[in-house]
Formats: C-alpha cells, structure tokens, sequence
C-alpha cells in the first residue's frame, strides 16, 4: 500500500485531538452540544462549514459521522455528479438502515443553483445529512432554500498557536526539527493552511538526510509561496473587504494591488467580478458601471484565467476612477428599513388597480392620476423623502 500523506497521517479523528475552532468544538461549542445532544433525540442537523483552506472542515465532518456512528460518504463538488450522490441514497434506502447516512460535500459552491435543487429534497426528507463545505460566503453561493434547510458555522483561520501545536506531531512524526529561523518562515509561508504547512514539512522531510530541515530546504519544499492568506492573517474575506473599500475611495493604486493579491492566490475571478457587479451598483453614479462591471464577469466566464485577469484589471480601474454616489443604494435600505420596521402597510387606494366592478365601487383607482407631485407613499408614510440626490465624489 502506498504511504499516506502527512496531512492524512495526522488527521485527528476525535474532537479531544482536533486542534483550533475552539468557538465550535469547545465545551460552549455548537458542534460540541449538538453531539451531546444527538445522543438523547438522536437528531444532527444538516450543515454548511464555511471558512479557509485548512482550516479543519473535512477532518470535522469525519469526526461527527464517527461520533453520531453513521456512514460517511464523501465527495468533491468538482468531480462529482448529483446522480452519483442520487444513486447512493438510492441504494442507502434499500438496506433500510435505521439512520440515515452523512454525506460530506466539499467545495458545495461548485455546484450550480439546479446540481444544488435536486439535493433540496434529499435534505428536505431526512434521506442523508449533508455537510457542504466551502471556501466562498454561502450566502452567494448557496441557494436560499437549501441554506435555510442547513446550520451555517463559520470556520476561522488557524491561530498561530494551533499551527504549532499541529507542528509539533509532524516534526515528532518525521523525527525532525527546525533550524534557526525556520519555524517563523513555515508559518509565514503556508499563510495559516494547516494542510500546506503539513505537506512542506513531509516533503522538505524527506529531501534532507540530516535531523535538522533549514529554511533552505522549506524553500526548496515549497517552490511557491501561499498567497491564500497574507503572513499578518488577513485571510481573503478582508482582502476583499480592502479591495471594495480602495474602489469606493477611488485609491486605484490599492484597488488593484488587493486585486493582485486575489489573482495570486487562485481566487476565483468570478467571485471578484460578482463582488464588482455589487460595487457598480452601490456606490458608482453612473449607470455605465454596471453594463462594464457585467462585461467584465462575462469576460471572466468565457476566458477564464490567466488571461481575465487583465479584463478585471480593466474593469478595477474604470469602477475606482468613476464619480462614487450611494445615494439610490442609502435611500433603498432606508425605504427597506420602514418596510420591516412597519409591516405591509395599506396601498393607498388611488393607486389599487380596480379590476372588478367591487373594487372601483369601494374606491379603487378614484383620483389616480398618471403624472402628479402628490406623495404616493402608504399614508403613514406620507411625505417621507428617502431618495436625496447627491453629488457625485470623483
């Protein structure tokens, strides 16, 4: 049998050897009570893990389906079809197991919005438990009906404590140890990707012959950095989160430099031409910006990379020196405000379509007239002025 990786090797598979995440599998923790608890009613919720590379979503997701004592059925949504997922519940439900299995979904934003409504049911039912894992903000990338269906947690990127601690049982398992100098440049490197840290070390392991590995040999090990993460912990939600703001101050210089850092690490170009899509909407006056903002997720959808990432660079500087207003976006989540704050308030009644004989006679459609500068607002709103044009900052 061929040896397996150092990440595989040391993957723990109880929640007493599992390291970080401690707001989840902690004492107070969700996951931690959930398995306490499915103990007495025998009910697991389906789940979503969103967080970075590395973090523990796939080692997690074994270790409560050897918890709860059920089959564990894993996939990639990159290599894999809802039938294939389809066929094995099929195929569950004829040995009419008593509980119903987990199937872990990696990378579940890979799937499109129909892969993702044919599970609908599956989950819906109780067929399986699905445990969806993913890098991107569920919110964009997952429907809502399955969203609703499934528990959200939220995975952080690994604290440096956590990194040593899972260093430490590799240098002890590959009878190893760093020289001077070494430790700080493998944490800085693998950028908080537990599973990088682990497979440099295995392999830095395996080219040196003496008992110390030097940064050197880390160097020669990695070929290429990380870029996933930046050595100060910005994982890439804040690097977007910078990269939206460097446009909105129309710092084109940082706008495309965060830009950059999101090319480097392999984030997907749809995922920025989407955060751009938004921004042309929000805070660009031009209306302009959304017909380029959409042109530039096309481009990236058609061409892919490398060579979209010169339309995203277009479109980052066309977005970041355009006049910013929000105005139409601050005067929607203001009328959104009143909307939830006072309900489905009454359609004022000269503005009710008078489809039936009934309706015109109770007073529908009476004194509409088609252009007027009367207020057409529910009448406990009337007068409020949500829209205040501004002008426009370059």
């Amino acid at each position: 049998m061929a040896k397996s990786p150092l990440p595989e090797t040391l993957r723990p598979k109880t929640l007493k050897d599992f390291v970080g995440q401690e707001n989840l599998v902690g004492t107070d923790g969700i996951i931690k009570k959930l398995l306490n608890n499915s103990v007495k009613d025998d009910f697991f919720p389906s789940l979503i893990f969103w967080g970075p590379p590395g973090s523990g979503k796939t080692t997690l997701a074994r270790i409560i389906a050897r918890k709860l004592k059920r089959e564990f059925f894993e996939f990639s949504a990159v290599n894999t079809k809802v039938k294939d997922i389809e066929a094995l519940i099929t195929d569950q439900k004829q040995l009419k197991l008593i509980n119903s299995p987990i199937v872990f979904l990696d990378e579940i934003h890979r799937f499109n919005k129909a892969q993702q409504d044919k599970l609908l049911p599956h989950v819906e039912h109780g067929d399986i438990i699905l445990i969806g894992a993913t890098t991107e903000n569920p919110s964009f990338e997952v429907i809502g009906p399955l969203l609703s269906r499934c528990r959200v947690l939220i995975l952080k990127q690994l604290e440096k404590k956590d990194l040593l601690r899972i260093l430490a049982r590799a240098l002890k398992h590959t009878k190893k140890s760093l020289g001077k100098g070494a430790e700080k440049f493998l944490l800085e490197a693998s950028n908080g990707d537990a599973r990088v840290m682990l497979n440099v070390v295995e392999i830095a392991a395996s080219l040196v012959k003496t008992p110390t590995i030097k940064v050197t040999d880390l160097e020669t090990a990695l070929q290429r950095r990380q870029y996933t993460f930046d050595k100060r912990g910005e994982d890439f939600y804040n690097v977007i989160s910078a990269f939206i703001k460097s446009m909105r101050a129309s710092d084109t210089d940082a706008a495309l430099y965060f830009l950059a850092r999101m090319v480097a690490a392999g984030q997907d170009p749809l995922y920025i031409a989407r955060r751009m899509v938004v921004f042309a909407s929000e805070d660009v006056a031009s209306p302009t910006a959304l017909v380029v903002a959409n042109a530039v997720f096309e481009a990236c959808n058609t061409i892919g990379y490398p060579e979209c990432q010169e339309n995203l660079a277009a479109g980052v500087v066309y977005l970041s020196t355009s006049k910013k207003d929000r105005s139409s976006y601050e005067a929607y989540m203001e009328a959104l405000a009143d909307v939830e704050k006072y309900g489905n308030l009454p359609v004022p009644l000269k503005i009710r379509n008078p489809v039936t004989k009934l309706m015109k006679d109770v007073g529908y459609g009476e004194g509409y007239e088609k252009y007027t500068d009367e207020s057409l607002l529910p009448e406990k709103l009337t007068g409020k002025k949500y829209y205040k044009k501004s002008t426009p900052k370059s």
